[in-house]
């Protein structure tokens, strides 16, 4: 269960909080002031800390610079901060939230708003933890292999605007690479650290989207039994990737463009809004022109989203990178599989690099395992022409 770190001055509020955390099942530990509460933090694994604003010897704001510079010294994950303010001060929320909060809530203490903050920061904390875990896991996969011009230039776009916060709308073929495109991007960029969340727009139904994208309150519809945070929220602090956005229905796109106008969402079924901090990549293979006329996308969410075009080329495009594609997929696939490396001969590369590859890179991955497992120890010429 989770670990919680409450700092109060006042008793009979670290009490309480306590008392409420550890009736839900969480492990509190207290304490009551800023300094003793920073000694905490940095010598114990916390996954939430909660701290007061106004507390002699250290207050919650020089608690929270000073507990984010220890952290980082350490090379060490933070907890999320949530700070409690009194007295309904807005510019003090507003101030801590810039400082690196997670969230704020104020006094006196609302019960329901005290848990449902506990709980989207301590998923928000496992949702990032998870992040990294996967990510050390696919890193091989997101790689962009080729030398070709075409890929140089693409690659060379990833450099310029991963460090930014600049939205990218990434066109291509299916089977190019742009999701590998958008992983990149956000590996390379400031919010590395934090969550990258994907949405295949065209493998959710179009009556579930919005719930998907902005979440729902129980009851808001029939099998909302519980409230749910969407995509947004679960990228708050991250990334969120559109992916097919051409396929997201007209309704949908209509709150997303607020989403991105304002920085905020609304759940279904809810009139509160939330705000989010969310870098938005999106992804299509239609030509959203095209649908802008036909009217089945807005022309204002397309130029809220074309920031920075990206094409990605199809792999006839390309076709000298195609020895470096397969070598590559050669050693990722009988590494995943534990089998021992085989070798392909240069005639077999010349024919794979004769053929047309309407699916492209997906393709061709398709194709190099197909070898792989009907081959013998070297993959021939004779090969390529008898399975591909």
């Amino acid at each position: 269960m989770a670990k919680i770190l409450v700092i109060d001055d006042e008793r009979a509020i670290r009490n309480t909080l306590k008392e409420i955390l550890e009736f839900e099942g969480y492990t509190v530990e207290v304490a009551e002031n800023g300094r003793i509460g920073l000694e905490r933090a940095l010598s114990n694994a916390f996954d939430l800390i909660f701290t007061d604003i106004k507390m002699p010897e250290m207050d919650g704001m020089e608690f929270l610079q000073a507990y984010r510079e220890g952290m980082a010294q350490q090379n060490s994950e933070e907890a999320p901060v949530v700070v409690i303010t009194g007295h309904g001060s807005v510019d003090t929320a507003v101030e801590s939230l810039k400082g690196g909060a997670f969230d704020f809530i104020q006094k006196p203490l609302d019960l329901n708003r005290l848990l449902v903050t506990t709980k989207h920061a301590i998923d928000h904390k496992s949702l990032v933890q998870e992040t990294k875990v996967l990510r050390k896991k696919v890193g091989k996969r997101n790689q962009m292999i080729g030398e070709s011009a075409a890929i140089a230039r693409v690659r060379a776009i990833i450099d310029k605007v991963a460090p930014t916060e600049a939205r990218v709308l990434i066109t291509g073929s299916n089977g190019t690479g742009k999701e590998v495109v958008a992983h990149l991007i956000h590996e390379n960029s400031q919010r590395a650290n934090a969550a990258m969340v994907e949405v295949n727009c065209a493998a959710i139904p179009s009556e579930l989207i919005e719930s998907e994208l902005f979440g729902h309150m129980k009851g808001s519809f029939t099998g909302a039994v519980k409230d749910r945070a969407g995509k947004f929220e679960q990228a708050d602090g991250g990334t969120l990737f559109l992916d097919e956005i051409g396929d997201m229905s007209l309704s949908a796109q209509t709150k997303v463009l607020r989403a991105l106008q304002e920085n905020e969402i609304t759940r279904v079924g809810s009139d509160k809004n939330i705000k989010v901090n969310v870098r938005v990549l999106a992804a299509t293979n239609k030509n959203l022109k095209q649908e802008i006329e036909k009217g089945n996308f807005r022309e204002d969410l397309f130029h809220r989203l074309n920031v920075i075009p990206i094409q990605v080329p199809d792999l006839k495009d390309r076709k000298e990178d195609i020895p470096l594609l397969v070598n590559h997929f050669i050693q990722l696939i009988c590494a995943e599989q534990g089998w021992k490396t085989k070798s392909i001969t240069e005639e077999a590369i010349q024919s794979l690099q004769q053929h047309h590859w309407p699916g492209n890179i997906r393709e061709l991955r398709n194709v190099v395992e197909r070898l792989i497992i009907l081959s013998g120890d070297t993959i021939t010429a004779e090969d390529v022409n008898l399975y591909v």
